[in-house]
């Protein structure tokens, strides 16, 4: 079977609702009362926020968003140390017209980097010349680490590509038996004088492709309420295998392609120039700004407008920081990313991405300890592999060295909050089944099923993903900095962890049908709760130091 099912609505289709369906979508922002698994922050500005606070500006570093957005544009960061489209780096910061933040994937001619290759990819491909060729018993041994690097990444790149390459292969005899089969349903249907909900009825002894027809009109129904023939049944069928076969070929061609390079040609950096800092463009949006936008949506949505979603947080500024490709997103644009956010006033910085390998996982310890000397927090998403983060690091993460791991290295951020994916359930699936988990490197869990927020051109979607849980939680860490300023980023953090609500339910650990206690799949055992948190906020005494960029 297919990775993305071809029988089943896609797990992440975007599907657009009104208002009425809207509200119902809005479930993490209820109590446990309501019986799911919200963060209370209806409760919350209800019964405890008085105030507006002071503003607080949060980063957002991902893809891109729509800053002109009905329920966004008036809570979208504004440079007011510089003046738009004047062509002149009017604050001397070195990025040009940077109203709004910046966009590290972009060139100097207005080009963007749309797709780029994953991390693994680009390790295979820089060892190739190194070892395609060597002899393992005359390496030394630090040439013998990095040969089985790449030997791992060979493998991993090399089984991707023939995997992706035969998905393609069956999609096309899957669409012409498919198409033979609802074709063959149709006429016979229209023949025997029945309606689609009968189709079951059917004869199909006389022929195998017939057989095959109905039984996958029969699957489809089941899963796609709505559909009133057999034509509607094949188009829906047709549309879900061209999106498979379109994943199927951009990992093939993009994702696992050793020669793809989209960097020189567009980006135009000194990309062997780690350090480098000054390039990219001011344009915010990108070619597909759909899950920034969305993940801007949770955390700053204008609330109780009457438009689509509310924002976790009032008070809050956006800022928009592309450096996220549709692919992996490279080491050096990260590091640059939390630096720019840091030096232009960002107490908060949103990370809804993640990879299995950081070859210049240095250079972002080397700003992940700019934003902690700064006091700005950093919310980070666990990944979506169903993977133990103990066992298996995703990069970025709080653990500062090159392993990655707290038992190889015991210095860490302590301004760094690693998210999980929780649903709205509160029985073994209470965790999300994408979601990763780790008792020592997952912080705490946060609702990602079925996340309702604003998209690209005034327009709204449920997406899921640990990419939703964390803006849940950089936006109650924003109401905690908004209405207790004096409250420091590692404060923050620990009203965060001490106020979860605790639960020791059997859940189904991700990827597997065992069930383990909640509690075992994180350091808190927990879910975020913007109340408790409120409370616990209240009673601790705020030590934080004036803000010194750079110092």
């Amino acid at each position: 079977m297919l990775k993305n099912s071809l029988f089943v609505v896609l797990t992440c289709t975007l599907f657009f609702v009104g208002n009425m369906q809207a509200q119902k979508a809005n479930w993490f922002h209820l109590d446990a009362s309501d019986g799911v698994n919200g963060v209370s922050a209806i409760k919350t500005y209800t019964e405890k926020i008085k105030k507006s606070g002071s503003p607080v500006i949060v980063a957002i570093i991902d893809s891109g968003i729509d800053v002109d957005h009905e329920d966004l544009k008036d809570n979208i960061w504004v440079n007011s140390r510089e003046i738009p489209d004047n062509g002149i780096d009017d604050d001397k910061n070195g990025y040009i017209d940077d109203v709004h933040g910046w966009n590290f994937l972009g060139g100097p001619n207005g080009a963007n980097v749309a797709g780029d290759s994953y991390e693994v990819t680009r390790v295979y491909s820089s060892l190739i010349y190194k070892y395609k060729d060597a002899d393992p018993s005359k390496l030394n041994k630090t040439q013998k680490e990095e040969y089985d690097l790449y030997l791992k990444t060979k493998k991993e790149v090399e089984d991707a590509r023939e995997s992706a390459a035969a998905q393609i292969k069956q999609i096309d005899d899957i669409e012409v038996r498919a198409t033979k089969g609802l074709d063959l349903a149709a006429e016979k249907l229209a023949k025997s004088g029945l309606r689609i909900g009968e189709i079951g009825q059917l004869d199909v002894s006389e022929s195998t492709e017939l057989a095959y027809g109905v039984n996958l009109v029969k699957r489809i129904m089941q899963s796609r309420k709505g559909l009133k023939s057999v034509e509607e049944v094949k188009e829906f069928l047709l549309f879900d295998l061209i999106e498979a076969k379109r994943d199927s070929e951009k990992k093939l061609n993009i994702a696992y392609n050793t020669d793809f390079d989209p960097r020189s040609d567009i980006v135009k950096d000194n990309y062997a120039d780690k350090l480098e800092k000054i390039y990219g463009n001011n344009i915010y949006e990108g070619p597909d700004a759909t899950h920034g936008t969305h993940v801007g949506g949770i955390v700053g949505a204008i609330r109780d407008n009457k438009k689509g979603n509310d924002g976790i947080a009032t008070n809050v500024k956006l800022m928009v920081i592309r450096a996220v490709p549709d692919g992996d997103e490279r080491d050096k644009d990260v590091a640059n990313a939390i630096r720019y956010a840091v030096d232009n006033g960002a107490s908060i910085i949103n990370m809804s991405f993640g990879k299995g390998y950081s070859p210049e996982k240095n250079i972002v310890d080397e700003a992940v300890k700019y934003a902690e000397k700064n006091d700005v927090l950093l919310v980070h998403a666990a990944g979506n592999s169903e993977a133990d983060n103990d066992v298996t690091p995703n990069f970025p993460n709080a653990y500062l060295g090159k392993s990655g791991f707290i038992f190889k290295k015991k210095r860490y951020a302590k301004n760094w909050i690693e998210v999980g994916a929780l649903s709205f359930q509160k029985d073994a699936d209470m965790v999300a089944g994408f979601s990763n988990y780790g008792a020592k490197t997952v912080d705490l869990f946060a609702p990602g099923v079925q996340i309702f927020a604003t998209t690209p051109n005034n327009q709204y979607a449920s997406l899921q993903g640990t990419s939703m849980a964390s803006p849940v939680v950089a936006g109650v860490a924003a109401v905690l900095r908004s209405q207790f300023p004096s409250l420091s980023a590692v404060q923050v953090k620990e009203v965060l962890m001490k106020s979860v609500v605790p639960f020791t339910t059997m859940v189904k650990k991700p990827g597997t049908d065992k069930e383990v206690p909640f509690n075992t799949l994180s350091v808190s055992g927990g879910v975020v709760n913007m109340f408790k948190a409120y409370e616990l906020a209240e009673k601790t005494k705020g030590k934080k130091k004036t803000k010194q960029i750079g110092a």
